[in-house]
């Protein structure tokens, strides 16, 4: 949880670039500000890679090199847990 704000648990939120490769479970990705971090931390580390950010259900997914989609979201703040 980021602490930047109030936090709607029922946002249902996606970014606009779909990805359709691995996907991660972010239990602590909670709000707009939390989703805006990890997709800041992809943009400087993986530019141009898709990602999908479903607020709502808590997920990642990212088509690229799974390793370094773990350590972009560490990076963030953030622990990312696989989805098989």
């Amino acid at each position: 949880m980021c602490g930047e704000h109030q936090h709607d648990d029922n946002a249902a939120r996606a970014c606009e670039t779909t990805a359709s490769g691995a996907r991660f479970k972010v239990e602590e990705m909670t709000c707009d500000h939390c989703a805006g971090t990890i997709r800041k931390a992809f943009e400087k580390t993986m530019p141009g890679t898709a990602i999908s950010i479903n607020l709502a259900a808590r997920e990642v997914t990212v088509d690229g090199d799974a390793a370094v989609a773990v350590q972009t979201i560490r990076a963030a703040g953030y622990e990312p847990r696989p989805i098989a």
